[in-house]
């Protein structure tokens, strides 16, 4: 019964810890918003942040398993072993559905209860899988503290009953926790963080090569390369921060290239990492390039009506910018404005705007 997080929660954890810490996301907020999150001005102007995460590990499938965890949630648990077992799942389910409809506190209110029944019946996989998901509610939260302490709580249960430090659940823990110390500009420990999740996966990949046919299945190493990814994507969007394009880049550049092989170029994941790997390049000076990789970007959200088409176009637009492409940086933002404007994205809306106003009067310069 008990699991950790699913991987529709997951992404949507690490997205917020993106939007929630300063300094983690990948594009620069223009004037006044730029300076209130302290993200380094040095970088290339003009650039909106897509959802840092934004789709790593998503299947078709994940919407049937989100509309059957809301039917379990009020099913009860008639099938547990005990009655103990049986409201502890039940307060578990209630939890996991309130964090999806939105309910913090609701949620946390259950999840005390749940802990308190788990502890009491000394159900060790319930006590590991209610601290889990009481700390990725408090990093939904921005409650950063209170989440290190819990995930943490939650790695010794792991590593207490046997699990490796290089199994994906501990890569998945410590990816969150080193997002904390970003978050927190515990430059330190977000790196260690960082590089032990890359290195861990990058040695377990290789050994896995080496195992006998049939030994692991597919998915489950296309989950490890996912998930490496992830942590690739993660890395990257802090040394950008950190003003580090040039590494940025080239952790970009592994990221994509995974995304590619496994989930295909027109999924919505590589869209945005290849919008991310032209904004690494973007503030190396490399405008021709990024120009390349954001061209294609925009193609492709076109083809798959991303949802955040608006912002990959601000962005060319804004490469475009750069190149000195004024003419075309300014249609390329009217179609951003009125996307943004059919989304209702408030802050897309006001940044192309000002970015418009300071195209106005200029053209593009006679080749």
């Amino acid at each position: 019964m008990y699991r950790l997080l699913g991987r529709s929660l997951g992404r949507g954890l690490l997205r917020a810890a993106g939007r929630r810490a300063r300094g983690c996301c990948p594009r620069l907020l223009p004037g006044p918003e730029a300076e209130a999150a302290s993200v380094p001005r040095a970088r290339a102007p003009g650039l909106l942040p897509l959802l840092a995460v934004l789709a790593w590990f998503s299947k078709p499938a994940e919407t049937e398993e989100e509309a059957a965890e809301q039917r379990e949630a009020t099913l009860g648990a008639e099938d547990a072993k005990d009655g103990t077992e049986a409201q502890i799942i039940w307060l578990l389910k209630r939890a996991k559905l309130s964090i999806m409809k939105d309910e913090p506190e609701e949620a946390e209110l259950l999840l005390h209860d749940a802990l308190r029944l788990a502890f009491q019946s000394n159900n060790k996989k319930a006590i590991t899988y209610t601290y889990d998901l009481m700390a990725n509610l408090a990093f939904i939260r921005g409650q950063l503290e209170n989440a290190e302490q819990l995930f943490k709580a939650t790695m010794r249960y792991l590593l207490g009953e046997g699990m490796k430090q290089e199994d994906n659940a501990i890569i998945e823990i410590s990816l969150k926790l080193a997002s904390i110390y970003a978050a927190q500009n515990r430059q330190e420990f977000a790196l260690a963080g960082y590089e032990f999740c890359i290195s861990t996966l990058e040695e377990k990949i290789e050994r896995e090569k080496e195992l006998a046919e049939g030994v692991m299945s597919g998915e489950e190493k296309a989950n490890t390369h996912l998930l490496l990814g992830m942590c690739l994507d993660a890395c990257a969007r802090y040394l950008l921060s950190s003003k580090q394009p040039s590494q940025a880049q080239k952790m970009y550049e592994k990221a994509l290239q995974i995304s590619e092989e496994i989930q295909g170029e027109r999924h919505p994941q590589t869209v945005v990492l290849m919008s991310d790997l032209a904004t690494a390049l973007d503030a190396q000076g490399r405008f021709d390039e990024a120009h390349a990789y954001m061209q294609r970007a925009s193609e492709l959200a076109r083809e798959v009506d991303h949802p955040e088409l608006h912002m990959v176009l601000s962005n060319l637009a804004a490469v475009l910018m750069h190149r000195e492409r004024h003419t075309q940086a300014k249609e390329i933002y009217q179609e951003a404005l009125k996307r943004a404007e059919l989304k209702k994205d408030e802050v897309s809306v006001q940044h192309i705007r000002e970015e418009l106003a300071g195209l106005s009067g200029k053209s593009s310069p006679v080749p």
